[in-house]
């Protein structure tokens, strides 16, 4: 069950994270994917900074989007805009 709930919040980071940091979806599977590693990238960052925000579902799921978009944002200075 709880593969599920990880895979549903990252789904909803990334899709935050993608309209966020306009143009660049990834379909469900890249955002899932973008959701999942940003939130991951978001508590570092955040937890560098000392930062927190908050221990809820929406502190999760901003965590997350946070981190997407960096991602989101390292990635279109990669490959560029498409």
């Amino acid at each position: 069950m709880e593969i599920v709930v990880i895979l549903l919040i990252g789904a909803a980071a990334g899709w935050l994270g993608s309209m966020i940091f306009k143009g660049s979806g990834l379909g469900l599977i890249g955002n899932i994917v973008v959701g999942i590693i940003g939130g991951v990238l978001g508590y570092w960052i955040l937890g560098k900074l000392g930062v927190s925000l908050g221990d809820g579902w929406i502190g999760v799921i901003l965590t997350g989007a946070l981190g997407a978009i960096v991602i989101l944002a390292v990635l279109n200075l990669i490959f560029g805009r498409r």
